[in-house]
């Protein structure tokens, strides 16, 4: 696997291949509206992977969205979506019959959050190893995933497929563990599938409780994430929420903070979290200052409706960071 040194190298490329799904966003408006008495709903675009890909262009990078849409206005909507970000829609490939493009239907407040998602004959599984072989993996600097493309088949062997190839021509996988529930046929499946995506990532981004999910227990999660970070992956980050996060990186603990909020949705952080850190890198950023710029971009999109539209561009943070304080302490 690559070391640190060529880790960061791929991030700072600036060329990332990202997969996992793409989807269609409709949140109530006006803000603080519930959806059971909403008449105005905005669209946008949305799928962890596909705002991941979004945020990463926002901040003038290139990135490419390798999944599977719906031949229908759905699915050409995510992919009209993705071009207006800037992201290369080359290897979104358009599937018939009767799969479906993500649907989330939300709203935009905290107390009482209802998430609805309509995932049914999900298409965004049917990402195929042809599929893969179709990508140049070698044009890109990092490859870059979400957990949930790993909850079902076609797409979990095509991913694994993907991670073999990078692996044989030193290409850095990004694991962002991003665990759905509601994706996977049983959790005892997820922890196990996920487990092995993790050791076989050079760098592993999630939450206390998703690595205490893939450990068997929240209270061993800490101890995973060391675990990983000394035995495979380059870079370890456990976020823990408001107490921040950890991350491990060779041989070393950094403990960052958090910049408090009004949240007004509690949706796309961790991938504006995750667009914010490897932008950063890529701007030359030490580690510690690329996730401080991460949670800032968690914190931007918590307080704006929406996920893909409410990833933050340069001007954006930049405006965020002079009006805030600062990050809590470690």
């Amino acid at each position: 696997m690559p070391g640190l040194d060529a880790l960061i190298a791929g991030i700072s490329a600036n060329n990332t291949v990202v997969f996992g799904r793409a989807g269609m966003d409709f949140f109530a408006d006006p803000p603080g509206t519930p959806a059971e008495e909403a008449h105005v709903f905005r669209t946008g675009l949305g799928g962890s992977s596909a705002n991941i890909a979004a945020g990463l262009c926002k901040f003038g990078g290139k990135a490419a969205l390798v999944t599977s849409v719906s031949d229908d206005a759905v699915g050409r909507f995510c992919v009209n979506e993705l071009r207006r970000y800037g992201v290369d829609t080359q290897y979104c490939r358009p599937v018939g019959g009767e799969y479906r493009t993500s649907l989330a239907v939300y709203e935009s407040k905290i107390e009482d959050f209802q998430l609805v998602i309509y995932r049914n004959g999900a298409v965004d599984f049917q990402v195929t190893e042809a599929d893969v072989d179709r990508v140049a993996l070698g044009d890109y600097g990092a490859l870059v995933t979400a957990g949930t493309v790993f909850a079902a088949e076609p797409s979990r062997s095509a991913t694994f497929h993907a991670f073999d190839k990078a692996r044989a021509i030193g290409l850095p996988i990004i694991f962002d563990i991003d665990y759905r529930p509601y994706s996977w046929p049983s959790p005892e499946v997820a922890s196990d599938v996920l487990s092995r995506a993790g050791a076989a990532a050079d760098m592993i981004v999630g939450n206390d409780e998703e690595f205490g999910f893939m450990a068997g227990g929240i209270a061993r999660g800490r101890q995973m994430a060391e675990d990983l970070a000394g035995s495979s992956a380059g870079i370890v980050i456990y976020k823990m929420g408001e107490k921040g996060a950890l991350t491990y990186a060779n041989g070393q603990e950094i403990h960052t903070g958090v910049y408090p909020v009004t949240a007004l949705k509690p949706n796309g952080a961790g991938d504006s979290f995750m667009a914010g850190l490897l932008s950063g890198i890529t701007e030359g950023l030490d580690l510690r200052d690329a996730i401080l710029r991460g949670s800032a971009c968690a914190a931007i999109v918590v307080s704006r409706p929406g996920c893909a539209p409410s990833m933050p561009d340069h001007a954006d943070l930049a405006a965020f960071l002079d009006a805030h304080p600062g990050p809590t302490a470690a």
